[in-house]
């Protein structure tokens, strides 16, 4: 089984190497996260964003997972099944769908929980998509959640809307502005018996089966190392654990069965909401880059801060995952610069630090930088490496050497096709 990361706070466009590399796959399965994730890519002429399906969702011959640690909002991934059918009608995807029966369900409460939370003052805002996805984990965590193989229990019905009912009542005591709940019931219950026109299974035998008849397995994670929920800049984190590691825990698979680990990193930093983010660009060159990049959430469309490329935390990510190729994005929208600027260690009370710090310490970093000659190319032009501007082939030779992990695939453009081997 082969493990699938991104390196940085998120968006680093995992979702476009996957699709480059999932033809040689039989199986991609997602192992963590839910529909706060947002993969996008370009098919048949559409821009989609999977927020919940897997990305090898768009080859017919790959068997596409929702594994136990992901956590499943069912109107929402019922939405997105139906976004892919009135593109290609002749796209039968809940064919190559499977779902774990372990896997955790989002309740409609918990996005309004969320909600309050985030808004409130007597509550640490960190700036969530507001989806319920720390709820749905927190429940887990407190055995008060609901599995996906429970709805077929004879009591599920009843069973949920007490605790929905409970979560509602409350929420109104506390003046959150709710919908009707008959209304948002009903709502749920629907998307639960369209739940069950899927696969539900055990996938984790079903994985191990695949990888024993030597079947090629992509394990696909959502957000980004940055934002563990263990080893991220807490609590400015996601709700479960996105490092490599977590893909043996959440689909059961043994970690003497991972091969290659993939690492994919954009050519600078982004990051959504708030936490610290040590080489951030405030100012006019980060909106523009903002602007140029299209650095908007996938599902929010909320800004993203902008920043240059950070070694420390990057040495940091490659060190928890174990990161055995790395491949770069949006090399392209830093074209036409004139310096291009990259943090190589921090000053932290007048010492020199070349590691990610502490918790304690990262709001006292002050980055250094090391400067690199800009690139300016017509990137639609190039095919192969020896084709790149000698100051983009210096800056990746750079990072090559200084992360110590080979750099196999550089992104040169948004378009589905628009990267190259480097190897």
């Amino acid at each position: 089984m082969d493990i699938l990361v991104g390196l940085q706070w998120g968006d680093e466009g995992k979702g476009k190497f996957i699709d480059k590399i999932c033809p040689n796959y039989h199986v991609v399965a997602r192992y963590n996260g839910g529909a706060n994730a947002g993969h996008t890519i370009l098919w048949n002429g559409h821009k989609i964003t999977l927020k919940l399906l897997p990305s090898g969702i768009f080859y017919p011959h790959i068997t596409n997972i929702i594994g136990s640690g992901v956590v499943i909002n069912p109107t929402q991934l019922n939405q997105e099944i139906e976004q892919l059918a009135s593109i290609s009608p002749d796209h039968d995807v809940k064919k190559q769908l499977l779902i774990s029966q372990k896997a955790h369900l989002v309740l409609p409460t918990d996005k309004y929980r969320d909600m309050y939370m985030e808004d409130s003052e007597l509550f640490r805002t960190i700036g969530t998509t507001k989806n319920g996805i720390g709820h749905a984990y927190a429940n887990k965590m407190l055995r008060q959640g609901f599995r996906v193989g429970d709805i077929y229990s004879a009591d599920f019905a009843h069973d949920v809307e007490q605790v929905m009912r409970r979560e509602y009542e409350q929420l109104s005591h506390l003046g959150q502005a709710l919908p009707d709940f008959n209304e948002i019931r009903r709502v749920f219950m629907a998307d639960i018996e369209r739940l069950k026109e899927l696969a539900i299974i055990d996938t984790e035998i079903f994985i191990n089966k695949a990888l024993k008849e030597d079947k090629a397995v992509l394990a696909e994670g959502a957000q980004a190392t940055m934002l563990d929920i263990d080893h991220g800049t807490y609590p400015y984190v996601t709700s479960s654990n996105t490092v490599a590691s977590a893909a043996c825990v959440s689909l059961g698979v043994s970690p003497h069965k991972v091969g290659e680990i993939y690492g994919v990193l954009k050519a600078y930093n982004t990051r959504v909401g708030e936490g610290p983010f040590p080489s951030e660009i405030i100012g006019d060159l980060g909106d523009d880059l903002r602007i140029k990049g299209n650095e908007f959430g996938s599902n929010t469309k909320r800004p993203r801060r902008i920043g240059w490329l950070d070694l420390p935390a990057l040495r940091y990510a490659i060190m928890l995952n174990g990161i055995t190729q790395l491949s770069i994005t949006k090399s392209d929208v830093l074209n036409g610069m004139d310096i291009v600027n990259v943090c190589t260690h921090y000053q932290i009370e007048g010492k020199l630090v070349y590691d990610f710090p502490t918790a304690q310490q990262i709001n006292e970093i002050k980055p250094h930088w090391k400067v690199f000659s800009g690139w300016n190319t017509d990137f639609s032009k190039i095919k192969e490496r020896e084709q790149l501007p000698y100051e983009l082939d210096q800056y990746i030779s750079y990072l090559e050497l200084e992360l110590e992990t080979p750099i196999s695939h550089l992104s040169i453009g948004p378009e589905r096709d628009a990267i190259i081997s480097l190897k």
